[in-house]
């Protein structure tokens, strides 16, 4: 389906909500896909479609905040004052939820969840219209780039769901931060995101901003961890069909450097390769530095970066890429997300340039 704020197209889509389908739908971060949070079939089913994990806990959607009432149990002041700054917007809340509320599935056995308004008017419009809390993670097949166009949804999902409410581009481009608040106040960032640490840090301040440290994808810690707190903490996401290393350091002449001796002995073994690059470094390659060649745009304007990335990392397999390597970036603001996503992408794979 389409027509973005088309009403009939919403109508339909609501409705498919209220009896149990899947939908997926845009939001300012990336499109997800929605069902009835207190619909435990229709929960599975989206699990199911996207071959995800299930103990891999999902976001709930609200369009209005008063709908947290009858969802959680709790909500600190610190916490508060971050939706009264960011939402609606691409923050997600971890609090304690109602007994009872949910499906089980959407919680993954945790007393706990994430909840979020997102800043989007077709998203916003259909959880208004459907009247019920939508659990949508992103609408991509599990550990694939999150889609980012209503034809990323279809290339990985025609067939598996109900329909797609077609928006447009997202505008942020990586999913939303999610954050935990302790008893004490402190912001426990679990996964990076479109709000940065410093917009957390000018609410809660510097001091009650903590990033939770997060175990290797696949590692032996990740593996004994039952249940994620947030998605994104466990597996690996992101990933195009090639392997993915990330390459980093003491300069960008020496990343580039190394990352071109490393395409091109892969060239040399037979490997379709592939470069994610910033604006500021393509001069340091050389011509024809890989098969496929991806900027991110200019590292002065990492929002611009959050948004290409899944395009980008999806450009590749349309290239037949099998070897891809990309540039690491500071981890500040926006580049924190964006890092976060490529190390995610790449299993946690690094090649040092020294």
């Amino acid at each position: 389906m389409t027509g973005g704020t088309d009403w009939p197209a919403l109508t339909e889509a609501a409705e498919m909500l209220r009896q149990g389908s899947t939908v997926a739908f845009p939001t300012e971060t990336v499109y997800g896909l929605g069902a009835d949070a207190r619909n435990t079939a229709a929960v599975e089913a989206v699990f199911a479609a996207k071959g995800r994990p299930s103990d891999n806990p999902l976001i709930v959607h609200i369009a209005d905040p008063a709908a947290l009432t009858g969802l959680v149990t709790e909500v600190h002041p610190a916490a508060a004052a971050l939706m009264n700054a960011y939402w609606p917007g691409p923050l997600t809340l971890v609090l304690p939820v109602r007994p009872g509320v949910l499906s089980p599935r959407v919680t993954a056995g945790l007393d706990t969840v994430g909840v979020r308004m997102p800043d989007h008017p077709v998203a916003l419009a259909l959880l208004s219209a459907a009247g019920c809390p939508v659990a949508a993670p992103s609408a991509n097949r599990s550990g694939r780039p999150s889609p980012t166009l209503a034809a990323h949804v279809l290339d990985d999902l025609a067939g598996y769901i109900g329909g797609v409410l077609d928006g447009g581009p997202a505008g942020v481009g990586l999913e939303s931060t999610v954050v935990q608040v302790q008893p004490d106040g402190t912001a426990l960032v679990l996964r990076p995101g479109g709000i940065t640490a410093e917009q957390l840090a000018a609410v809660v301040g510097p001091a009650a901003v903590a990033a939770v440290p997060e175990p290797a994808a696949g590692s032996a810690t990740a593996a004994a961890n039952p249940a994620p707190r947030a998605p994104g903490m466990k597996y690996t996401h992101y990933a195009p069909r090639g392997w993915l290393g990330v390459v980093r350091g003491a300069s960008p002449q020496r990343v580039a450097e190394a990352a071109a001796e490393q395409l091109a002995a892969a060239k040399l073994g037979g490997e379709v390769t592939g470069l994610l690059l910033f604006e500021e470094h393509q001069a340091l390659y050389p011509a024809a530095a890989a098969d496929c060649v991806v900027s991110l745009g200019s590292l002065a304007s990492p929002e611009e970066g959050a948004r290409s990335l899944y395009a980008a990392l999806r450009r590749f397999d349309e290239a037949g890429a099998t070897y891809i390597l990309a540039e690491a970036c500071p981890e500040a603001g926006l580049g924190a997300a964006i890092m976060n996503r490529l190390m995610k992408a790449a299993g946690g794979s690094i090649i040092d340039a020294g």
